[in-house]
C-alpha cells in the first residue's frame, strides 16, 4: 500500500533533474531574442514554452524591451495586441517581428528559427505608414503560399491600387466567360491582398506565387506610368460598362445581360421600354428597389437585420441556431447583402424553418420580395466530383424593409432620402445541424479563399470539400465536423479566423 505514493515522487524528481536551469543553456541563435506575450497564453504555458525554447538554444527575454527581435503571441485579436504593444513605449517596436504562435511551434519543431512567412506575421501589427522590418518582406516562393487558405488576409489591403485593377480585368473576363485569365487575375489579386507590405517595385514580386506575365505587365505599367492602359481601355469599353450596369440588377446574370446588349439595349430605360422583354419576379423587384439594393449595406444595418431575423427565428424555435455569414462575419464594414445560416439541433426540423420565418416576416409587413427554394440535399448523392456554385440546402432570397429607427446611427441611404426606411437584400440558408460547419465555412467566404480551400483539399490531401461535406478519397469515407476548426484539422491546415479570410 506504500508503493502508490512512492512512484510519482520518483518520476517527479526524475523530470525535474532533466530540466535545465534557466540562463545556463547553450545559446545557438544570438541574433534572435524572443519575448512570449503572456496575454491569452497564460503564465504556466508561457513558462513551459520559455523552457522549451531555451533548451533548444533560443534566447527568451523575461521582460519586453528594445533588445527583443521577435514578439510571439497567441492573441488572435491583432488590434488589441497592437494597442498593448504601443502602450509599452518601445523605441524599437517598428523593427520587431510580431508573430503568431505558429512561427514559434514551427521553429521548435525544426530546432532553429524558421524563415518568417506571411502566414506567421500578425499582419496589422505594423503602425500606419511604417515599412516592414528587415526580413519580414516575403522574397521567396516558400514564404507565401499559392493557396489563400494558407495566408492570413485581413480587410487592410496595402496594394489596393493593383488589386482594384486586377479585379476590373478579372470581372471583364468573367463576363466574357473566359475562365483562365479570370482566375489568374483573381489569384494574383488575392496574393497581393495578403501581403503586409506595399509593392513598390516589380523586383519585389519576383518570387511571389500566382503572378504571371500578364499580371506583372499590368503592374509594370502602373509602377511606370501611374495607371494601366489595359484597365483604362476596359473601363471605357461600352460592352463592359453595359454588362456591368445590367448585372448590377438583382436577378440579372451575365447571360441575360449579354442577350440584352446584343439586342442593342444600353440602359435601364431601354430594357423597361422593350415590350418583348418579360422580366421575372426577381428582376421586377430588382428594378423596383434598385436605388436601395444597389447601395452598400452598413454593419449597423446588418446588426439590425440580425436582430429582426433572430427574433423571428426564436419565436418559432427557441433552440434554433442563427449565424451571420459572408463579408460581415469577415469583419467588413459594408456589403451588398446580408447572409444568415439558420438551423436547429433536431435533424429534419430545419426543413420547416424558412417557410415559418417567411410567414412571420409577412405578418410583420416587412417582406418586399421572397424566392424560396426547398431543400434538395441528399447525402446518398455525395460526394459530388464537380463543385456546384449553389448548395442543395433549403434557402431563400429576400428583400426586407428596414426602418431607420431600428438601426443604430441611422440608415445608409442617399442624401435627401426622407422615407425613413430602405430595402435590403437578405439571404437565408438552412442546413441540417450535422452539415452546419461545412455550410458556415462555405457561406463565410471569401470566394477566392473557398476556391483555394477546395483546391488545396483536392490537390494536397486527396479530399473533396464543398458546403455539404468533406470526403477523404484515400480512406473512402466522409469526415465528421461540428466546427470549422474540425475541417481545418482534417485538412492539416492551421485554423484561419473569419476576419483573416478576406482573400
Amino acid at each position: 500500500m506504500f508503493h502508490a505514493p512512492i512512484v510519482p515522487r520518483v518520476r517527479k524528481r526524475s523530470r525535474a533533474a532533466e530540466v535545465r536551469v534557466p540562463g545556463r543553456e547553450e545559446v545557438k541563435f544570438e541574433d534572435v531574442r524572443l519575448f512570449l506575450v503572456e496575454r491569452k497564453m497564460g503564465r504556466s504555458r508561457r513558462s513551459f514554452l520559455t523552457q522549451l525554447a531555451r533548451s533548444k538554444g533560443f534566447i527568451v527575454e523575461d521582460l519586453l524591451s528594445d533588445v527583443v527581435t521577435h514578439v510571439v503571441s497567441e492573441d488572435i485579436h491583432a488590434s488589441s495586441l497592437w494597442t498593448w504593444l504601443k502602450e509599452c513605449d518601445l523605441k524599437n517596436l517598428s523593427n520587431m517581428l510580431v508573430l503568431d504562435i505558429s512561427w514559434f511551434t514551427d521553429s521548435m519543431r525544426e530546432g532553429r528559427p524558421v524563415p518568417v512567412e506571411s502566414t506567421h506575421l500578425i499582419q496589422d501589427a505594423l503602425p500606419e505608414g511604417s515599412t516592414p522590418p528587415e526580413g519580414s518582406t516575403p522574397t521567396a516562393e516558400a514564404t507565401v503560399s499559392q493557396y489563400a487558405c494558407q495566408r492570413r488576409t485581413t480587410t487592410e489591403n496595402k496594394n489596393k491600387t493593383f488589386t482594384d485593377a486586377f479585379e476590373v480585368l478579372a470581372e471583364s473576363y468573367e463576363m466574357n466567360e473566359i475562365e483562365g485569365p479570370c482566375l489568374a487575375f483573381r489569384r494574383a489579386a488575392s496574393v497581393l491582398k495578403s501581403l503586409p507590405w506595399a509593392v513598390q517595385s516589380l523586383g519585389a514580386t519576383q518570387d511571389l506565387p500566382c503572378l504571371g506575365e500578364s499580371t506583372k505587365a499590368v503592374m509594370k505599367e502602373m509602377l511606370q506610368y501611374g495607371h494601366s492602359f489595359e484597365v483604362e481601355k476596359m473601363l471605357s469599353d461600352e460592352r463592359y460598362q453595359t454588362l456591368k450596369l445590367f448585372t448590377s440588377v438583382f436577378g440579372v446574370g451575365p447571360k441575360t445581360a449579354d442577350k440584352w446588349y446584343r439586342r442593342g439595349l444600353r440602359s435601364f430605360s431601354d430594357v423597361l421600354a422593350d415590350s418583348s422583354i418579360q422580366l421575372n419576379r426577381m428582376q421586377q423587384s430588382g428594378f423596383l428597389h434598385y436605388g436601395d439594393i444597389s447601395r452598400a449595406v452598413s454593419k449597423a444595418e446588418a446588426r439590425a437585420l440580425r436582430n429582426i431575423i433572430d427574433e423571428a427565428v426564436h419565436a418559432i424555435t427557441p433552440d434554433a441556431v442563427l449565424a451571420l455569414t459572408g463579408g460581415f462575419r469577415r469583419g467588413k464594414e459594408f456589403g451588398h447583402d446580408v447572409d444568415f445560416i439558420v438551423t436547429t439541433p433536431e435533424l429534419g426540423k430545419e426543413t420547416s424553418l424558412i417557410p415559418r420565418i417567411i410567414n412571420r416576416l409577412t405578418k410583420q409587413g416587412i417582406l418586399l420580395f421572397t424566392d424560396y427554394q426547398a431543400s434538395t440535399f441528399d447525402m446518398s448523392r455525395l460526394p459530388c466530383l464537380r463543385f456546384e456554385a449553389m448548395d442543395h440546402f433549403a434557402k431563400c432570397f429576400l428583400i426586407l424593409r428596414l426602418e431607420g429607427s431600428q438601426v443604430e446611427g441611422g440608415l445608409h441611404i442617399a442624401e435627401g432620402d426622407s422615407r425613413g426606411w430602405r430595402a435590403v437584400r437578405v439571404d437565408l440558408v438552412s442546413p441540417p445541424m450535422d452539415r452546419y460547419a461545412f455550410a458556415l465555412l462555405g457561406w463565410t467566404g471569401s470566394r477566392q479563399f473557398e476556391r483555394d480551400l477546395r483546391r488545396y483539399a483536392r490537390m494536397e490531401r486527396r479530399m473533396l470539400l464543398d458546403n455539404h461535406a468533406l470526403y477523404d478519397k484515400t480512406k473512402k469515407q466522409f469526415l465528421a465536423a461540428t466546427t470549422e476548426r474540425d475541417i481545418f484539422a482534417h485538412l492539416g491546415l492551421e485554423y484561419i479566423e473569419p476576419w483573416q479570410r478576406n482573400a
